[in-house]
């Protein structure tokens, strides 16, 4: 076989690939990335307990273990050997419980105790396996465990992706919510939508009198959620409970009955699903040909809005304003608005500053087409044509699906 002919059939495969993992993700309803800024959190641990609290409810999940150089949800699972391989070489995930499948790179190790030396690209091809050969099925949730920090596995999961959202695990002591900020700041640099962030052992709970002592202090999760405008689903105490859970497999945990642990869990468990299913703002539609009219991704349920002012509504020159309006906006409501002085008009300076306000969503009258296309390099949203109103009716009219996009008449 000569050069060209091996190049067609690694294209060929590649591209048979990503049409596979292309068809898996439409078959996945939500896409949750489990994260935490360092290790030591428990995030495996939420993320198993997340896991199982939605199988619960009669959802069909996956959990996915992409901490490739420490997995431990099979340990916490209770599960191992290799997995089943059919004919065509699809690879089928264990089974916890009729709702919940679970897939493991340590499941695919011959010594459990092996480290894995692999560099980025390697990792990502892995990932992607794990969509695209394995026979998930139609599922409800799938739950990526992910390791400590934000390098290869949890980008490739961003690239790969472009719809899932994190959920952040930390503790309440300062040192773990100064890397948790570092795992927000990543998130809103990728465009990915933050659901949450969990507070794990929050509070050692005494198997004799079911007291509460706050071991790494109290009250840092939901400090840190405020300040970084992200949503608190709540807080998971530290129950010797969930100790032997970790070590002799869930299933302990699920015997033990009610718990403060279990109790949070449910809260947690009901936020996240509401959050799943609430819906997005409505979409705008072009005069033209009824299309989103856009660049970017969609929006959540949080997001964060820019608007050019001039004497308190929306300037006719997006390049040539007053002030930018920033709102933090969430469920439709401005929870924040703040109004800042833009830096001098220069081709590019005014997009890129934007970008660094971690900014999802621009309303604007005109923009040059040079700045439109870095907004869409940026995964921002682009508005245009809109009337001189103020910030909170011109959002009002976003969400009513009134702002529709003409022909801007700047060419710069």
């Amino acid at each position: 076989m000569g050069q060209c002919e091996i190049k067609n059939s690694q294209q060929k495969k590649k591209t048979d690939q990503d049409l596979f993992l292309q068809n898996q993700l439409r078959r996945i309803k939500h896409k949750l990335l489990i994260m935490s800024g360092k290790g030591g959190v428990g995030k495996s641990s939420v993320a198993a307990a997340l896991a199982i609290g939605l199988s619960k409810l009669d959802n069909k999940v996956g959990l996915m273990d992409i901490d490739l150089h420490g997995p431990s949800i099979p340990h916490i699972f209770g599960i191992s050997g290799p997995f089943e391989v059919d004919l065509e070489r699809r690879i089928y995930p264990h089974t916890y419980n009729p709702n919940l499948h679970v897939v493991s790179i340590e499941c695919l190790l011959d010594d459990r105790d092996s480290a894995v030396i692999w560099r980025g690209p390697i990792k990502h091809g892995v990932i992607k396996q794990f969509i695209s050969d394995v026979e998930w099925g139609d599922l409800d949730y799938l739950v990526i465990d992910s390791p400590p920090g934000t390098g290869d596995e949890p980008l490739s999961i961003a690239q790969t992706i472009p719809d899932a959202r994190a959920i952040i695990v930390t503790t309440p002591q300062e040192l773990a919510l100064a890397d948790v900020r570092k795992s927000i700041n990543f998130c809103r640099n990728v465009r990915m939508i933050i659901l949450g962030l969990v507070e794990n052992m929050a509070g050692y709970v005494c198997p004799y009198c079911r007291g509460s002592l706050p071991l790494f202090g109290r009250g840092g999760g939901a400090h840190t959620a405020a300040r970084m405008n992200i949503p608190m689903l709540g807080s998971l105490p530290f129950d010797p409970l969930v100790v032997n859970a970790g070590d002799e497999g869930w299933r302990v945990l699920e015997k033990a009955g009610e718990s403060a642990f279990s109790a949070a869990l449910a809260g947690i468990v009901s936020k996240v699903v509401a959050s799943c299913e609430a819906p997005g703002p409505d979409p705008v539609v072009t005069k033209a040909a009824g299309q989103p009219a856009t660049a970017g991704p969609p929006l959540g349920n949080r997001f964060r809005a820019a608007i050019p002012l001039a004497r308190g509504i929306l300037a006719d020159r997006f390049g040539h304003c007053e002030q930018f309006a920033l709102l933090e906006v969430c469920d439709k409501n401005i929870e924040r608005k703040e109004l800042v002085t833009p830096p001098p008009h220069d081709p590019g300076v005014l997009p890129r500053w934007i970008g660094d306000k971690q900014v999802d969503l621009v309303i604007a009258d005109e923009i040059g087409e040079k700045a439109r296309k870095l907004f869409e390099k940026m995964n921002i949203r682009v508005v245009t044509g809109a009337p001189n109103l103020s910030p909170e009716e011109l959002l009002e009219h976003y969400f009513a699906g009134k702002l529709e996009s003409g022909v801007s008449a700047c060419e710069h």
